[in-house]
């Protein structure tokens, strides 16, 4: 059985991020994608540019951009996809996660049925 990709890339979001990465200048900068304890469902979403890969670490490169992953986020986003979204409310990424059994309005926070408890009101205005 072939292992599900942990997170991909629309084409959409690899296109924005080459173009921020470049920006960048730094070669070895990789977009980070974790979760966070927090947020009005329990889990929140969380991104960074980041250049230094930790153990345990998975590592998924599409396209040339370099996706990191922690060992305890993984299994959260297992099977995502980074869209990038330009639209009235704004623009921005945003995760397409199948995990997810409930999420909040906002599309930064998100419950998948575990451990992350009871949904809490929404605090992003929505």
């Amino acid at each position: 059985m072939i292992e599900q990709a942990t997170v991909s890339l629309s084409s959409e979001a690899l296109t924005h991020l080459r173009g921020l990465l470049e920006k960048e200048g730094n070669p070895e900068l990789g977009l980070r994608v974790f979760v966070s304890g927090g947020g009005c469902s329990g889990l929140q979403y969380g991104m960074a540019f980041d250049d230094l890969i930790r153990p345990g670490d998975e590592i998924v490169e599409q396209g040339g951009v370099k996706i990191l992953v922690d060992d305890f986020s993984a299994p959260h986003i297992r099977g995502s996809e980074i869209d990038y979204v330009d639209s009235l409310m704004g623009a921005g990424f945003t995760v397409q996660n199948p995990n997810a059994v409930k999420s909040c309005s906002c599309g930064h926070s998100f419950d998948t049925g575990d451990e992350a408890g009871q949904a809490k009101a929404c605090g992003c205005g929505h």
